[in-house]
């Protein structure tokens, strides 16, 4: 009561901040009429002369009124298109760093002009971001006529571009791009071996369009770089051929809800004797106990059409929340190899993580992050307490005069269905424009079928026919189209109503079932009453939809049957909407669980990844690296003589092993004799002869050879931590049972890990470069990265391996190691200089 009282006298915390920067429009259109005086030249002239003022540490806040009326002018110059204030106050939104929430039709393309212009300024590059190669090409183009006007430089990063042109693309003042395209660059240049065969610069600004579905919807996919492991494929195939014998509900029970598999005593029995194992749960017969788990989620919870379909002799998956393709993904842990053998298609090999990063840890390396959308409210939670975004809704230009109908239940799909039918019939009929948005490919077919049947022309746009999307949607409101879409129709294109249809009523939207998320929902609706068109909405269920089968209440079941209700009968009542909402708010709050539990444990290998990259670049770019192949020394000798501290008379055994090591790491009887433990100080003395007589030898090419080896065993160490980590965190939920923290217990041995990992990248390196002798000249080519070759990108990727995680002794940290805290000092100038 006493927040409502508030919000009634002083406003919402979104009108409050409108109104505070209420003041900033009116100083920008108290510019225009000076700015309409300038000729192009002069326009372009003013632009340079603010960005040399921001490159010398002008503050870009203070030139804010002046870019932004010098951007609204260039827009009515080049495109006809002049910034209304509301998108002056989109503009100003960006820029702060926070996300704009503006209504479908408003301009957001535009609109991003503005911050993207003022912040170029600063020549560290601007970022736009879009969920598909077509619209960043299409932005890229349509605002390129404003930007190049202006004298700004604008790059496109598109899939199938080399790295020259990448690096160009990045190197203008503004960049658009896809999400992927972006977050892959900074993998592969994480994997480069010199300075110059890098594309990106620092992250320092970007602008995410769809902000919801890059930063949500696709937040549970990781991006990951992998090449081929020795894994055997044909286990999958053999699997694949027994599941038809086991039984649903006897064998295997499913929770469609959780998405998971789990055997019954009775199948572990029946697969116990179709295996001929004898027993199943042996730590031996893990492989097959996982392979048979994928399967029967490969066959029982995802389904051709929706979750993927086949094409080309390929498995490829549909994204559950646009419906588009999305080639070169693969699902992860098997189950992909699962799909294609169910399907009879090729079983690719499984392959070895060699980079990961998620979209949520990518995003947070920018200085400066922005985003725009017409859904986020919603979420504005979750966008707050992960990326520290604020979301403020814009006002729209012109009110919003659209009707959204009461959703109408029926009891079965074909009810339903029939329902749909009679109502894009009747639209027809007036020539009203209907668009009916479908949750997947096989529903928007069957749905097709229906209407075939009634004679009623009509256009279907799936992922299946996905290059016309452009040309469908645009034409989407005409005189008497109907268009059947999946979820893609949501995004990136505006539907203008053709002559006449504003009179009959505008485009009227039919939503076949509610989504998970009341964001898609919401998307839908949006197509229809841009820019204060006339438009309706009506969402048509049933009791067998999965959303109400599995979340909605039985009540309503329960209600349907009491009233007695007939075939074709449906209910339409507000409490039944707010129900289904509820159900949805439910849905959202675990799938947000779900996201935050995955980067809680994506922050434990986001810290670590930062060291190991930040060292990488600190060798790429070092000219001289012998101080740090001299803190090896150091650092491993410390290990190696370590047992000298701890005991006072050496027994013989001892001693063997410290000369062993001598040996095995520093190939130390090349220049010594070794039948008695040397000193320290001798071995260390005799360690720097090697290492002279290998600089003697490879001359100027001397540092690049440190350089390889150093990289080199980098990144060998650092790919088999990611297999190590993915091992741990497999196992890590059984820590429950024994009353300890997973969480927790996943930080500390990822830490011991990493920890070992960053001693044997030292122990490989100096092994290589104290082994090495080099008898002819050097050519600079051997000095490549042998691993950039047969990468595979895709998203949520893992594999299994033979290796088993490295098992682990107790070792201080070396001082000069990075420190473990993530700061990328060195521990002894940092967490170690008390100690």
């Amino acid at each position: 009561m006493f927040n409502f009282i508030v919000k009634k006298v002083f406003g919402t915390k979104n009108e409050r901040y409108l109104k505070s920067i209420q003041p900033l429009v009116e100083k920008i259109n108290s510019l225009e009429p000076q700015i309409q005086k300038l000729s192009d030249d002069a326009m372009r002239s003013r632009i340079n002369e603010l960005r040399v003022e921001a490159e010398k540490g002008k503050s870009l806040d203070k030139m804010l009124p002046e870019v932004f009326a010098l951007v609204r002018e260039a827009g009515k110059r080049t495109l006809n298109m002049r910034h209304f204030d509301v998108q002056l106050i989109g503009g100003i939104v960006l820029h702060q760093g926070k996300i704009a929430e503006m209504k479908t039709g408003e301009g957001k393309t535009l609109v991003a002009t503005l911050a993207v212009v003022l912040n170029a300024l600063s020549g560290k590059g601007v970022h736009v971001i879009t969920v598909n190669d077509y619209l960043a090409k299409r932005d890229a183009e349509w605002m390129g006529k404003l930007y190049n006007f202006l004298g700004l430089s604008v790059g496109v990063i598109v899939h199938g571009l080399d790295d020259e042109e990448r690096k160009k693309a990045y190197n203008a003042d503004i960049t658009y791009g896809t999400n992927n395209e972006f977050g892959f660059d900074y993998l592969r240049d994480n994997m480069k071996f010199y300075p110059e065969q890098l594309v990106q610069r620092e992250l320092n600004y970007a602008i995410v369009d769809e902000v919801d579905s890059i930063l949500i919807d696709e937040a549970r996919t990781p991006l990951i770089i992998s090449g081929p492991s020795e894994e055997s494929t044909y286990l999958y195939t053999k699997i694949n051929r027994i599941i038809p014998r086991l039984k649903r509900d006897k064998d295997f029970e499913i929770d469609e809800k959780l998405k998971t598999v789990t055997l019954t005593e009775e199948g572990i029995k029946h697969l116990e004797q179709i295996l001929k194992v004898d027993n199943l749960f042996d730590p031996k017969h893990i492989t097959l106990q996982h392979h048979v788990l994928q399967a029967l989620k490969a066959h029982y919870l995802f389904k051709r059409d929706v979750d993927y379909i086949v094409k080309d002799g390929q498995v490829i998956i549909v994204d559950e929340f646009t419906g588009r393709l999305m080639p070169g993904r693969r699902y992860s842990d098997g189950l992909h190899q699962a799909l294609e053998a169910k399907e009879g298609v090729k079983v690719e090999a499984e392959n070895q993580t060699l980079a990961s990063i998620t979209f949520q840890n990518y995003f947070r390396l920018y200085k400066k992050l922005a985003g725009m959308t017409g859904t986020a409210d919603t979420e504005a939670v979750e966008f707050k307490q992960i990326y520290d975004l604020d979301v403020v809704v814009i006002p729209t230009h012109k009110p919003m005069i659209r009707k959204d109908y009461p959703d109408v239940i029926y009891k079965t799909q074909g009810e339903k269905y029939r329902a749909i039918v009679r109502e894009i019939k009747e639209m027809y009929k007036v020539g009203r424009p209907v668009l009916v948005g479908t949750t997947s490919i096989e529903k928007s077919e069957l749905l097709s079928k229906m209407l075939k049947k009634e004679h009623i022309p009509h256009e279907v746009l799936n992922a299946k026919h996905h290059e016309k999307e452009a040309e469908i949607i645009a034409k989407a409101g005409e005189k008497g189209r109907v268009t059947i879409a999946t979820n893609m129709a949501g995004r990136g294109t505006d539907i203008v109503l053709g002559p006449g249809v504003k009179e009959l009523g505008g485009l009227h939207i039919i939503g076949t079932e509610r989504h998970e998320s009341r964001r898609i929902d919401n998307q839908l609706r949006g197509r229809s009453g841009r820019q204060g068109d006339p438009g309706s909405s009506r969402f048509f269920l049933s009791l067998e939809d999965d959303l109400m089968r599995l979340f909605g209440s039985e009540r309503i079941s329960s209600l349907m049957t009491k009233l007695g209700m007939q075939e074709d009968e449906p209910i339409e009542n507000k409490l039944v909407t707010r129900a289904i909402e509820n159900a949805q708010k439910r849905v959202e709050a675990h799938n947000f669980e779900i996201r935050k539990t995955l980067l809680e444990y994506d922050d434990v290998m986001n810290q670590q990844r930062m060291v190991i990259y930040s060292q990488r670049r600190e060798l790429m770019f070092a000219k001289d690296l012998e101080p740090i192949i001299y803190d090896f020394i150091d650092d491993i000798l410390d290990e190696v003589y370590a047992p000298l501290d701890e005991k006072k008379d050496l027994d013989p055994e001892t001693t063997k092993l410290i000369i062993a090591k001598l040996k095995e790491i520093f190939n130390l009887d090349r220049v010594l004799k070794l039948k008695e433990l040397p000193s320290r100080e001798e071995a260390k003395e005799n360690i720097l002869k090697i290492l002279q007589e290998l600089k003697e030898q490879a001359g100027e090419y001397y540092q690049e050879i440190l350089r390889y080896f150093l990289l080199e065993s980098l990144d060998r160490n650092w790919k088999e931590h990611l297999l190590n980590m993915d091992h741990l965190k497999e196992g890590i939920g059984l820590r429950g049972y024994g009353q300890k923290d997973p969480k927790q217990e996943y930080k500390i041995e990822g830490y011991e890990l990493f920890q070992d990992m960053l001693f044997y990248i030292k122990e490989n390196t100096l092994k290589a470069l104290c082994h090495l002798k080099i008898e002819r000249q050097v050519n600079e080519e051997e000095f490549q990265h042998k691993e950039e070759q047969n990468l595979n990108f895709a998203g949520a990727e893992k594999t299994e391996s033979k290796k088993q995680p490295i098992k682990r002794k107790s070792r201080k940290i070396g001082r000069n190691e990075p420190c473990p805290c993530g700061s990328g000092k060195k521990y002894k100038k940092c967490c170690g200089a008390n100690k």
